[in-house]
């Protein structure tokens, strides 16, 4: 199978250095550093139980008109990015084949529909978790299911891409309600990304603190109430327990949001938290946390080249004593 992975980050990296053993897979990326240190030297993943492995990846910046198709296209790029990369799906993608998102938040399938059409178009969710740790190397922070949703007349093709995944070690399997495999994604990311990125801590962290369960909860109910409103069917128990479970499963991953704040560069705010604030503004359901989670990350970002950083010991003014009186 002709892969092309649009997006090169932790989970396109993760994802590339699973499949590459078992298709032609092909990177894309904007980071000319991170494709160069590819090029150069492989793409490193330093795994779970902490071995590093490399994996040879065609890695790109940029695709040629007579570069070749591919049978999947899977787009891991920031939902800022998918108009751009469902754009290079539709020049790129076989007839028969599929433009599968792996993205967080609401709105990305819409857009590869529009670039790609609905036959072509697919979206999924997984709980791997990774973290880019420098161009070239990836770290497998967590481990859990991909779920594959399959629309109209995909259910043969989305299996074949179930069976590369499982053979690649990446435990997946393909259910048929697009919109409640996408909004228990959405929920979980609400629970975590945000506070994630404004605590600057790692996943567990946010099980540890009765002040970030707190939040995270009142976060999590306000979108568990504007998805009954919607009619979407959400997994049984209650999802905050579910957000907690990733929280443990991953917990030493940085999550994606937090990697964007401590990078400097926009994050996918208006996608999760943003995106409960937006839609409970229309059905008149009240989301005062996501809504103020929203307006602080967009703070956070707008303030990024005035950030003042922690002193190190090498850089902390010396304390000199007062002067005593005489």
């Amino acid at each position: 199978m002709e892969i092309l992975i649009i997006g090169a980050g932790a989970m396109g990296g993760l994802f590339a250095t699973r499949l590459a053993p078992h298709a032609r897979v092909r990177l894309l990326t904007t980071n000319a550093d991170h494709a160069r240190a590819i090029s150069d030297k492989g793409l490193m993943l330093t795994t779970m139980a902490g071995s590093v492995c490399t994996t040879a990846v065609t890695a790109l910046t940029e695709l040629r008109e007579d570069d070749r198709q591919a049978d999947l296209v899977l787009v891991c790029t920031k939902a800022r990015s998918t108009e751009s990369a469902a754009a290079t799906a539709a020049r790129f993608l076989v007839g028969d084949g599929l433009a599968l998102t792996l993205q967080n938040g609401l709105g990305n399938l819409e857009r590869l529909v529009t670039a790609v059409g609905a036959d072509r178009a697919a979206a999924g969710v997984t709980s791997q978790a990774a973290t880019l740790l420098a161009p070239g190397h990836v770290r497998h922070a967590g481990r859990g299911p991909t779920v594959l949703g399959c629309g109209p007349g995909q259910a043969g093709r989305l299996a074949v891409v179930a069976d590369l995944f499982n053979r690649a070690g990446i435990e997946t399997r393909v259910v048929d309600d697009v919109d409640a495999l996408l909004w228990s994604k959405l929920i979980v990311n609400v629970g975590i990304n945000a506070l994630a990125a404004l605590l600057r801590v790692p996943n567990e962290a946010l099980t540890l603190a009765p002040e970030c369960e707190t939040l995270q909860a009142d976060a999590v109910a306000e979108a568990e109430a504007v998805a009954k409103a919607l009619g979407i069917e959400l997994p049984a128990g209650r999802q905050v327990d579910r957000v907690k479970q990733v929280c443990g499963q991953t917990a030493a991953n940085r999550a994606s949001m937090l990697q964007d704040i401590l990078r400097g560069a926009p994050t996918e705010i208006d996608a999760i938290n943003g995106a409960i604030a937006a839609k409970g503004q229309k059905l008149g359901i009240p989301t005062p946390v996501n809504q103020l989670l929203t307006r602080l990350i967009k703070a956070l970002e707008a303030t990024a080249s005035h950030r003042i950083e922690p002193f190190s010991s090498a850089t902390s003014p010396q304390e000199t004593p007062c002067p005593r009186k005489s």
